[in-house]
């Protein structure tokens, strides 16, 4: 049970390596499509939160190829992304990009992708190996900064990257705030099916990551929702069956600065008008002053949550052995 811990611990030392990273070659773009799945894809999400209204776009492309028709005319860098380095949606990508002539950039511990990363000779960054993919997040999301900063995508990210490093620093240790507010969540969590709600380009993107951190770590199920979306469908979902939704589901509600006015406002309504039917067990704002440490923030608690509704459930939070039994069914296909 501790082997996940210690991997959600040294977040902060995982920002602190990106500082330390050599240059990456590449030439400026405008647009950048990062392709990853799982652990690694939240890179993408995250760099899309901290991209902002920056300059550049970023999007994120979970699935197989092709690309987007779009690419076409706007030539993107292509940000492929694989823990492993052999994930076969993130490669089949990396195969439709090189044959379109798109530029490449890698992050990786090596695999298949690390070797035709060297073969073609596109710039790389190695991450350390050891971890399972989604305890990774601080090597993935650095790592991804690092080169969004190369080509002028995001400023310059090193202050930022050090203040999220300290507050994870800070987040993860015992008997602290978060570790609480982890503690609390978790419990008022204990037999229930979490659903997230998030409502912005920090809060909904963390929402998304707490969700699968449930799946992963305490092996149960979970979903996430975004505001105002959910405000035009899912509200009324709550309507026919109060009796069961109030005795086995819950909702966390995660905030930060950059939701819009409006949403803070539908997420108190929102809560009002279900409370009947599934209990609010949690409200957690973000903390901290960039977009990286304000993600870092919701992500400790959320690590942390997952972690300990496994150590309640029995389970051991490290190994995916249903993914892993995918992954074989696959090759015998």
């Amino acid at each position: 049970m501790s082997d996940m811990l210690t991997m959600i611990q040294t977040l902060g030392d995982q920002l602190r390596w990106s500082l330390g990273l050599d240059p990456v070659e590449v030439p400026p773009a405008t647009e950048i499509v990062l392709a990853g799945m799982g652990g690694s894809g939240v890179a993408g999400d995250y760099l899309a939160a901290i991209a902002g209204e920056g300059p550049a776009r970023v999007a994120v492309h979970k699935n197989y190829g092709p690309l987007p028709g779009w690419v076409g005319r706007t030539k993107p860098l292509v940000l492929a992304v694989s823990y492993s380095g052999n994930t076969e949606e993130t490669l089949d990508v990396v195969d439709h990009a090189r044959s379109r002539g798109l530029s490449v950039v890698t992050i990786t511990t090596g695999g298949k992708l690390g070797q035709l990363s060297d073969a073609e000779g596109w710039p790389t960054v190695r991450v350390p190996t050891g971890l399972q993919p989604r305890a990774a997040v601080g090597y993935l999301v650095g790592a991804a900064v690092h080169v969004a900063a190369a080509v002028g995508a995001v400023d310059d990210p090193r202050s930022d990257l050090e203040e999220a490093a300290l507050l994870a620093d800070d987040a993860l240790t015992e008997d602290s705030p978060a570790w609480e507010q982890a503690a609390k969540t978790a419990a008022a969590l204990k037999g229930r099916i979490g659903i997230v709600y998030g409502g912005g380009p920090i809060s909904g993107t963390v929402a998304g990551r707490w969700k699968t951190q449930i799946n992963e770590n305490a092996k149960m199920p979970a979903w996430s929702s975004l505001l105002p979306e959910l405000d035009h469908n899912e509200l009324v979902g709550w309507e026919t069956m109060p009796s069961f939704t109030r005795e086995h589901l819950g909702v966390i509600a995660l905030t930060d600065r950059s939701d819009h006015p409006r949403v803070e406002a539908r997420l108190a309504h929102s809560a009002a008008l279900t409370q009947d039917a599934v209990p609010w067990v949690a409200e957690i704002p973000s903390w901290g002053e960039s977009r990286i440490a304000r993600l870092i923030s919701l992500t400790t608690v959320g690590d942390l949550t997952s972690w300990m509704m496994a150590l309640d459930a029995g389970v051991d939070p490290v190994p995916v052995e249903t993914i892993e039994k995918l992954k074989k069914l696959l090759t015998e296909d």
